[in-house]
């Protein structure tokens, strides 16, 4: 979910309207996946016996058809391969789980959360029913937060940070125009690599979980109005919007002579 070179690199860090009330699913879910991450990261210090713990608990679409380890659907999704994997997920949870949660209500957004993930997981398998690589990672559920996030709350202002070599700055953008740039890389990887597995990034569940979740949040778009909602919101979640300060760069200017 990061866009990343050898010197560059760009990601958000954070929209302008926080919940208006406090998000204790989408904390739940921030502590239970560093939780596990921790425990079993710790538990398989070794390469070879991680990976067995990923085969036996992380999803592999070969034996899924096979009808063999089906809850790995479920299981996955609380998994993930590295330290920077789970902080990229973990961030965009925390960004853009919070309004989600708000608007659904905690218990339909946990089942909502799920749902996605689960669905992900089922379109990776419909991508590459053989494949023998486990997946793992928390990204199809987030996708689908994401999706019902772009209905809900289009113009919603997100901040990016971009940084190239020793240039940095945060400058807010629109979160359609955010995720919808997320989207078609996503979409693009899918199509462009020849491995549905993507080289390490399922692609194709990312794609699908944003479709799942966008999907699953149009009947309550609807029960908010639709359009009306828009119009009543401007496109925003409907909370005070936070203040920042913005910081162009560190680096001195030079002038010359």
């Amino acid at each position: 979910m990061v866009l990343k070179a050898q010197v560059a690199a760009m990601f958000p860090i954070r929209d302008h309207n926080p919940s208006g009330k406090t998000p204790y699913v989408t904390y739940a879910l921030l502590i239970a996946n560093v939780a596990i991450f921790v425990m079993y990261w710790s538990a398989y210090p070794d390469d070879r016996a991680l990976f067995r713990f990923f085969l036996e608990w992380g999803m592999v679409p070969q034996l899924v058809t096979g009808g063999v380890q089906q809850h790995t659907v479920f299981t996955s999704i609380f998994l993930h391969g590295g330290w920077l994997h789970l902080a990229g997920n973990m961030l965009f949870l925390w960004i853009f789980g919070d309004n989600i949660e708000d608007e659904m209500g905690h218990i339909w957004f946990l089942i909502f959360y799920l749902a996605c993930g689960v669905g992900a997981a089922f379109i990776h398998i419909l991508a590459d029913p053989s494949s023998t690589v486990p997946t793992v990672g928390a990204s199809g559920a987030i996708a689908g937060v994401m999706g019902g996030y772009l209905l809900l709350f289009p113009k919603a202002r997100v901040d990016i940070f971009f940084f190239f070599i020793i240039f940095f700055r945060i400058f807010p953008v629109p979160a359609w125009i955010t995720l919808c740039a997320w989207l078609a890389l996503q979409f693009f990887g899918g199509v462009s690599s020849p491995d549905p597995d993507g080289g390490g990034v399922a692609y194709w569940a990312h794609v699908g979980g944003f479709a799942v979740g966008l999907a699953l949040t149009v009947p309550l778009f609807l029960r908010l109005g639709g359009t009306a909602f828009w119009d009543k919101t401007d496109g925003h979640p409907p909370h005070p919007e936070a203040k920042y300060k913005y910081v162009s760069s560190t680096i001195p200017r030079v002038t010359r002579r």
